[in-house]
């Protein structure tokens, strides 16, 4: 099985041959990282005296055996780079400053269809059928949602009132007509959950509203960081569909992002992304010690990052007894079953049913 590799530290990315190295010096504090610039005509020359320096390690990135890399440290690499990373199809995800996603090197696509193209746009410009994809999205996150607060409810923590409220709001998703309203039940339903996060967990980090760009205490951090993470890897299983990423129906398609990622994102957030935060706050795993606070802004240092990483990655490769498919699948593979169930409808094989967890 292919899986993720995540690069934190600063260096360079080399292909020598037919090989690709990651380059970075030495560092005792985790949290520490050093990157010389070169000029990339003399880059060969410099690289191969820093490979020659003890002060710097050399790890081999084995392509065969990669899903797709991340990259969340300050990192050069060159065309070449790319170039032999794209005949290996795998896609390439930057991160940012404050962990957020910035951006992804898409290999040139090789399940490209004409067709497919072509529905996935009919969709979108006919509102009823947009419409009947949106409320799939909506009502797929709000079941996921309210498994996670039955699951904890059954442990004892007091949700009824939540769970009741956001009982109600679900039929009322099938109802609207207009996105708008639509958005706004979505958007209901998602602040009715994040109400119950210091009760899940025990107040032991206060959340007390949703805060973006940046995050303004370490919950926040927690849940952007992981939402980047979601979306890049909806991204790496759409590029190994016919699906046009940049065509979506929750939310509008813009220039420069990939908003259908946005709107299968929608669906795994609650039993992907918030599941690993409530463990490792619940587990008492993470800690104060784990963030950074600058001026206006709380975010994961490279520890915690690594931390978050390791239980994210850990949770993709977790498999279950897939209910229709009879054999186990990990819930990395559960994102590709979604995009083909979405063609399946986009093509009129068969209507769009969002994936909802049981457990």
């Amino acid at each position: 099985m292919k899986e993720n590799f995540y690069i934190l530290k600063n260096g360079w990315l080399v292909r020598k041959h037919n090989t690709i190295y990651f380059i970075c010096k030495k560092a005792k504090d985790e949290d520490s990282g050093f990157m010389k610039e070169i000029d990339e005509e003399r880059q060969e020359v410099e690289l191969e005296k820093i490979e020659e320096s003890p002060e710097y390690d050399k790890r081999i990135i084995p392509v065969e055996r990669i899903l797709s890399i991340y990259i969340l440290g300050r990192v050069s690499l060159t065309s070449g780079v790319l170039s032999f990373l794209s005949k290996h199809e795998i896609p390439v995800h930057f991160f940012g400053y404050y962990g957020q996603y910035e951006g992804s090197y898409y290999p040139r696509e090789k399940y490209l269809s004409g067709y497919l193209h072509i529905r996935q746009a009919e969709h979108y410009l006919d509102k009823e059928k947009r419409m009947e994809l949106a409320k799939q999205f909506v009502a797929g996150s709000a079941q996921n949602i309210l498994r996670n607060l039955e699951n904890y409810l059954n442990e004892g923590v007091d949700l009824y009132w939540e769970i009741e409220s956001i009982r109600k709001l679900i039929p009322q998703i099938k109802e609207e007509k207009e996105m708008g309203k639509l958005m706004a039940t979505e958007g209901f339903i998602r602040n009715l959950y994040y109400s119950t996060f210091d009760k899940i967990m025990g107040g032991r980090f206060v959340f007390d509203s949703r805060s973006r760009r940046p995050p303004q205490n370490p919950l926040n951090a927690m849940i952007s960081f992981g939402n980047s993470l979601l979306y890049s890897t909806i991204i790496t299983q759409i590029y190994h569909t016919q699906l046009d990423p940049t065509i979506s129906y929750l939310h509008e398609p813009t220039e420069r992002r990939f908003s259908l990622a946005l709107d299968i994102s929608e669906i795994f957030k609650p039993f992907l992304v918030d599941r690993v935060i409530f463990k490792l706050v619940n587990k008492r795993m993470i800690g104060e010690e784990h963030f950074r606070y600058e001026l206006n802004s709380c975010l994961l240092n490279d520890s915690g990052k690594r931390l978050f990483i390791k239980e994210w990655n850990d949770r993709l490769n977790t498999t279950i007894k897939h209910r229709e498919l009879r054999r186990k699948v990990s819930y990395q593979r559960l994102i590709y079953l979604e995009c083909l169930k979405l063609i399946k409808h986009l093509t009129g094989v068969k209507k769009y049913r969002p994936f909802v967890i049981w457990w």
